[in-house]
């Protein structure tokens, strides 16, 4: 994912809520909470039609923001061991600048196919097809797209159900994909997302969300002292240019070696040669599609927790290697190389090239299901 992250990934964190001026600001001190919540409300248009912002808010005042543009996650908000509420989420300042240069898909859905096909083209069913970009589902994948959103609102777990129809021939795919992803927020701080999709005609399909986490909530400009577990003893061998050779490497006695705890920063200039910091797909323990436990971060100055559970068969971990100086987030807050980090669950990249990687040919007739779990805790002590 570099050279995508090289050119436009220049995003950082920012200490508070989205700016009021297009309506995305989240309220730092809720009232007192009886039961949790769905507001839906109008933020402005891009390219003349309505964008929507969905605010989920559970019991304990843990609030989520999802905007129609790009299926996208603006923040998560949640209390850190003083009782704080912060962001731990990257964001940036209006509808305008995500629908602009800066955005690099922060928060939002990616797809048709998420990360790399090499050389931009693949054969299937005999026959080849050429598609605009060679990463992210072309130069106008899911993350520009304007889905319909719709309210679901539960005591127990408000959601948000997004909704695209990507045409056929839409950046050089097949067939005509019809794609659902709901986010919820239930009573046990877990941020559910559970994409749902089905075709007409045989397409590669791989989705994920790229969601930028910095978990100290602004008490930490950069992530590389946040611990990191990852429940996988392999990963995937990187060839030129960041595509997989189709070799899965043992991760002990390397960089990747995150089956114990161990700080993003702790081994990380001995990856810079080639990556400029992490940007490695991890074959999960878990291959079975069922839901299971992927990852853990752990943020020792606020004491928030965060555990990822996926069906996927593997998770991208990128530690931000792009973030600039030179574009301002939130706030006007600068944006810092490592300053925060994703989580993409997601099948492998290139897979459509690589037989011996899990399938991600979508037929007719077949629904694909997809389910990750972003679940925040406090460690108090």
């Amino acid at each position: 994912m570099n050279k995508w992250h090289s050119i436009t990934c220049l995003v950082f964190l920012s200490l508070s809520g989205l700016l009021a001026e297009d309506g995305l600001a989240f309220s730092q001190n809720p009232d007192s909470i009886e039961k949790s919540s769905v507001k839906k409300k109008l933020i402005g248009q891009v390219e003349g039609e309505d964008i929507f912002q969905f605010t989920l808010q559970n019991k304990s005042g843990m609030q989520v923001q999802v905007m129609s543009y790009g299926a996208t996650i603006t923040n998560i908000v949640t209390p850190d061991k003083f009782g704080e509420r912060n962001s731990v989420v990257l964001g940036l300042d209006s509808l305008s600048h995500y629908a602009g240069w800066q955005n690099s898909l922060m928060g939002s859905t990616v797809g048709r196919v998420a990360n790399r096909i090499e050389n931009a083209k693949f054969t299937l069913d005999g026959k080849q097809y050429v598609l605009s970009s060679d990463i992210h589902g072309g130069e106008n994948g899911f993350d520009n797209r304007i889905w319909t959103g719709k309210a679901i609102d539960d005591d127990e777990q408000p959601a948000v159900e997004m909704r695209y129809l990507s045409q056929e021939g839409e950046e050089g795919f097949p067939g005509n994909l019809l794609v659902k992803v709901t986010f919820s927020l239930n009573n046990k701080n877990e941020v559910l997302i559970e994409y749902e999709a089905t075709t007409d005609k045989a397409t590669p399909l791989v989705l994920t969300n790229h969601t930028y986490f910095n978990l100290s909530g602004g008490k930490d400009k950069k992530a590389l002292n946040t611990e990191l577990t990852v429940f996988a003893d392999q990963y995937l061998e990187y060839g030129e240019g960041t595509l997989p050779t189709g070799n899965i490497l043992e991760v002990e006695n390397t960089p990747f070696d995150f089956t114990s705890p161990k700080t993003i920063g702790k081994e990380i200039e001995q990856v810079q040669q080639y990556a400029n910091g992490y940007d490695v797909t991890f074959a999960l323990e878990n291959q079975s599609g069922e839901l299971a436990l992927a990852a853990r971060a752990y943020e020792p100055l606020s004491g928030r927790e965060l555990e990822v559970y996926t069906t996927e068969p593997g998770m991208v971990f990128y530690s931000g290697n792009y973030l600039s100086e030179e574009v301002k987030g939130r706030n006007g807050v600068a944006y810092t190389k490592n300053g925060a980090f994703c989580l993409e669950t997601q099948h492998y990249p290139n897979s459509v090239h690589k037989p011996s990687f899990p399938n991600t040919i979508l037929r007719p007739g077949q629904t694909f299901h997809s389910q990750t779990i972003y679940k925040f805790l406090v460690r108090r002590k």
